[in-house]
């Protein structure tokens, strides 16, 4: 199903034929496997044909690889970024913050505040890091924990540093993801740390999803990758926004 999503994705729309050929697989494979998306509103199917759907937010289990090894440069360079001693991170969901919680190195005095079922688990395997949750209403799309519960929890932790994910940042729309909630519960997290580090594939920046988490100037450091346009890297830096290229 990946495929498809990714497929449609990159070219908007695709007939059933041209997506078998795409996936390697039989048009009624195809066909079960878009019946099965549109259900779940991740696209639009017309007659032989298949469109992706606008604002679409895809599940976590959904999400795509296409920039897995981006992804991991990003997160090897926000963890480059931690100071060395006690810390308490704060760590929001998403497929590259969860790389950067693959990359925390074992070591004592680290605490991972989250509101991430996925971080939590991650972070959980390092020796000497201690893993706190917040309270909160399960997100079963992204398998986070939001509302007024998780944002309470953040509001207490005070972390040090926040890694926040996000489906977009620019320098007029600041930092956006696709649920009201789940803004709202990363916004706390971000209000109440005293550096907050970003970290977001190149096919984010630029881009403004319909729910804001932040202001750009509200955001210490940019951690992304050399697909990023150069023209937004260069107002997010007029923003106030560090920029680092991975």
């Amino acid at each position: 199903m990946n495929v498809i999503l990714d497929a449609l994705a990159e070219r908007g729309s695709m007939t059933v034929d041209r997506l078998a050929v795409t996936a390697g697989a039989s048009r009624a494979t195809i066909r079960r496997d878009l019946a099965a998306l549109a259900e779940r509103g991740l696209l639009v199917r017309t007659h032989g044909r298949a469109s992706a759907a606008a604002s679409a937010e895809r599940p976590e289990a959904l999400r795509d690889a296409r920039f897995s090894d981006a992804k991991r440069r990003i997160a090897r360079h926000a963890v480059a970024l931690l100071p060395p001693g006690a810390l308490a991170l704060a760590i929001g969901g998403g497929t590259t913050t969860a790389e950067v919680a693959r990359e925390l190195p074992d070591r004592a005095g680290l605490t991972v505040i989250t509101n991430s079922l996925t971080i939590a688990g991650i972070a959980s395997s390092h020796a000497g890091c201690a893993v706190l949750m917040t309270g909160g209403r399960l997100r079963p799309q992204s398998y986070e924990l939001v509302g007024s519960l998780a944002e309470r929890s953040f509001e207490a932790a005070h972390a040090t540093i926040a890694v926040l994910g996000a489906d977009g940042v620019s320098a007029a729309g600041g930092v956006s993801t696709h649920d009201t909630a789940e803004a709202r519960t990363n916004h706390a997290m971000v209000a109440t740390a005293r550096w907050t580090i970003l970290v977001a594939d190149g096919s984010k920046v630029g881009r403004v999803s319909g729910a804001p988490i932040a202001r750009a100037a509200e955001v210490d450091v940019l951690v992304t990758d050399a697909a990023a346009d150069a023209e937004e890297i260069a107002r997010l830096r007029s923003a106030g926004m560090h920029v680092v290229v991975a």
